[in-house]
């Protein structure tokens, strides 16, 4: 229930942008006071708090809602899974707090950075190409771009020798291979790992975005600016563009040439398509969402102008961003947690190798049927894994909404009715209501011996049958209006149903992620087409030499491999948020990609 009288006064906004910038600068000397007066303060204060501390906070206050009050905001954090579902199902009493992704509106406004009519404008168009059609397209890219990925890791010899030289890269790895996908399926663009070359019936206005090298007029490629552009997407907020191209440091030029390459690409993108739908040339395969962005304004007739508005090219541009950022970045960090806690976790892999074996077999990953394949593939131990992954790590840690400005709003909680005031911003905690031991079944940890085991990477957990609610209860709350997208549930319907509230990896309601079908499709398809040959296991290089793990007898090897356990599971504890959860500042996993078979650990290591 929301207790007023555990409200938190803090003397800074722990939303701030530089608050948030400088807190490395700032802590240190609050820290000089007494711990008793800033203990809890300045542990809300700190970005990804509820990530890096789990339920401390809410089990402190003995509250799963609170409030903090600043002399610039007042802020309600919950994870309640009741107040969450009512508050998503209710978007005009509720809406997006759109001032918290002013960063996400750098290069035009779009999707997730509107409200109200804009927001509508914006959700029709964008939402034409999320479809069973294009999840299919998607199944198959994935596929391609995973053999692709795999050739890169194990570059020449490598299948020779069974296994891959210790990677560090996975995190960049899975963003080149999420960019590829998205860049092919939803925008045409065919993006070429190293070892590729680019087909001969590529389309060849769209070579310059796939190429390796940079073409006429820019400096780097187009895969490099999208990956510096969103590496350096704060510096790009906060320093405006005269101040990077002049000041004389690596980062501001670094910053400039990425931003101001990605921008031309984009133009020069815009131009080709706009020309394609003012010829009334069809749509390509795929998705084609920088088509269907730019027929929106340059494909209607003089009367359907006049009847309808459209984007205009900021919008377009925005929009395009967005749909790069969300269709790579999200996918991408949950691919790259999922194969980490899979290395983590070998018994948990073998479970999953066993239900690809009886989906596949030994059959060529270009032969999979995704209408006959799909569903089976997201009831089993893959599905298990990535909904998991999700529910430990969800893109997001919170979702920000905020009191309609027009009325205070009354919500229901426990069965006890609260105002919350015009204007609350109020946070969503989607990261502490996904472990809240009120909404999901739990025991003590065989693993740490904590009272819940919501803190382990459990997939089995999908599998119990206590189901305490459904994505199919009727939303007496919601508006009734179909908003486009996936319409489904977020997970099998052959598996654990959370409470509706407790869930919310994509969001939920009408502002749930258009793009979520297509992510799960995505990150079936990746797992599947690796474990089906090969095993994943953590790197000890820190510790021992391959000579020496060779001489290692089998009990010797799980003490070693207990030591990357622990690491590994240190290192994942530490991701932090920019724009999504990932790991930030040259933090890394180190595994390697082995033949199943030639496994030095995973058969020897009993700890999942």
């Amino acid at each position: 229930m929301i207790k007023y009288s555990h409200t938190r006064y803090l003397d800074a906004s722990p939303i701030g942008l530089w608050w948030q910038l400088g807190i490395k600068i700032w802590s240190p000397m609050i820290k000089i006071l007494p711990k008793w007066i800033w203990e809890y303060r300045l542990l809300v204060m700190t970005p990804d708090w509820a990530y890096s501390t789990g339920q401390k906070v809410f089990e402190y206050l003995g509250t799963d809602t609170f409030l903090t009050v600043s002399p610039y905001d007042i802020l309600m954090y919950t994870q309640d899974a009741e107040v969450i579902h009512r508050i998503t199902q209710r978007r005009e009493a509720f809406p997006k707090d759109i001032d918290k992704y002013s960063l996400l509106s750098m290069f035009g406004h779009n999707v997730l950075t509107t409200e109200a009519q804009t927001w509508r404008l914006h959700r029709k168009v964008t939402s034409a190409s999320f479809n069973e059609k294009n999840a299919a397209h998607t199944f198959s890219e994935a596929i391609y771009q995973t053999r692709g990925m795999l050739d890169e890791l194990f570059g020449a010899g490598g299948e020779t020798k069974g296994t891959t030289k210790t990677i560090t890269t996975l995190e960049h790895d899975t963003m080149t291979w999420a960019l590829n996908v998205i860049g092919y399926v939803g925008f045409g663009l065919r993006l070429l790992w190293p070892n590729q070359k680019m087909p001969e019936d590529t389309d060849p206005k769209l070579v310059k975005y796939g190429s390796l090298d940079p073409p006429d007029g820019h400096s780097i490629t187009f895969a490099k600016s999208v990956e510096r552009t969103l590496d350096k997407i704060i510096t790009i907020l906060v320093f405006p563009d005269f101040l990077l191209k002049h000041l004389p440091f690596k980062f501001a030029s670094y910053t400039y040439e990425a931003k101001a390459n990605y921008l031309q690409y984009m133009d020069e993108f815009l131009r080709d398509k706009a020309k394609e739908a003012q010829a009334g040339e069809s749509t390509k395969e795929g998705m084609d969402i920088m088509g269907q962005l730019v027929q929106s304004k340059y494909g209607l007739s003089p009367s359907e102008k006049a009847k309808q508005a459209g984007l205009d090219d900021a919008e377009i541009v925005g929009n395009a961003f967005i749909m790069i950022v969300a269709g790579h970045e999200t996918t991408a960090n949950t691919l790259h947690f999922a194969i980490a806690e899979l290395a983590i976790n070998p018994a948990t892999q073998r479970r999953l190798q066993k239900d690809v074996d009886s989906l596949f077999g030994d059959s060529d990953p270009s032969t999979w049927d995704y209408e006959k394949n799909i569903n089976a593939m997201t009831a089993s131990h893959i599905g298990a894994c990535i909904n998991e992954t999700l529910r430990l790590m969800p893109p997001v840690t919170l979702i920000p909404k905020v009191v309609s400005a027009s009325s205070d709003q009354t919500i229901t909680a426990q069965g006890k009715t609260h105002v919350l005031p015009s204007g609350l911003s109020c946070n969503l905690m989607a990261v502490s209501v996904q472990r809240n031991p009120r909404f999901w079944p739990t025991k003590s940890s065989e693993k740490t011996g904590a009272p819940t085991d919501l803190d382990d990477f459990l997939p089995d957990r999908w599998y119990q049958t206590q189901n305490t609610g459904t994505d199919d209860e009727k939303d007496e709350e919601g508006d009734g209006v179909d908003y486009g997208g996936f319409q489904g549930s977020d997970t099998s319907a052959s598996f654990y149903r959370p409470v509706r509230g407790s869930y919310i990896p994509f969001s939920d309601g009408p502002r749930s992620c258009l793009g979520r079908r297509i992510a799960m499709v995505e990150m079936n398809a990746v797992l599947a087409v690796i474990f089906q040959k090969y095993s994943v296991e953590l790197a000890v290089d820190e510790w021992a030499s391959d000579g020496e793990v060779e001489n290692m007898d089998a009990a010797a090897r799980r003490e070693l491999y207990k030591k990357a356990q622990a690491k590994a599971q240190k290192t994942l504890n530490e991701a932090t948020s920019v724009l999504t959860l990932k790991l930030h500042g040259g933090k890394h996993v180190p595994v390697r990609i082995v033949k199943r078979g030639k496994e030095r650990f995973v058969n020897d290591v009993e700890l999942s």
